[in-house]
């Protein structure tokens, strides 16, 4: 026989059928394969609502100010907005409920959907692409646009 013998091809075999079998036992019990979240150092509670001229206009869940207009393409952010509406819309959830926006000690900043229970690590997607969701905790009422 050339090439791998059949015990080799089984042993082979059976590690993917293990991999694969355990992979769908995490997916199946909603929990992720990923370390626990470091405390919170910073929350910024923030709702999102689209304007009708195409822009989001991000304010302060606890005092209701306008701190934020994003416009333009903004991809990263409004990926991961729709992201979470969507999860949202399939449970009939409104858009009222704010998004928990969190520093963590470890340098870390999560999007949390406390409604859903559903989080997006944003550092995951690169440092410039959490840049656009880190200024959001600076700002206090100030009005500024992010292209």
């Amino acid at each position: 026989m050339h090439g791998l013998s059949r015990r080799t091809l089984g042993m082979m075999l059976g590690i993917v059928g293990a991999a694969l079998f355990i992979t769908w036992v995490v997916h199946q019990s909603g929990k992720s394969a990923r370390y626990p979240d470091a405390p919170a150092k910073q929350v910024k509670q923030l709702r999102f609502e689209d304007r009708t001229d195409g822009s989001i206009a991000v304010l302060d869940y606890q005092t209701g100010k306008h701190i934020e207009t994003i416009v333009g393409e903004a991809g990263f952010v409004r990926g991961a907005l729709r992201t979470l509406a969507q999860e949202r819309k399939r449970r009939d959830i409104d858009s009222k409920p704010p998004f928990e926006l969190i520093a963590r000690q470890d340098g870390r900043l999560t999007l949390l959907d406390p409604s859903t229970g559903r989080t997006i690590d944003l550092e995951s997607f690169g440092a410039l692409n959490a840049q656009h969701f880190a200024r959001l905790l600076s700002l206090d009422g100030q009005v500024t646009q992010q292209r």
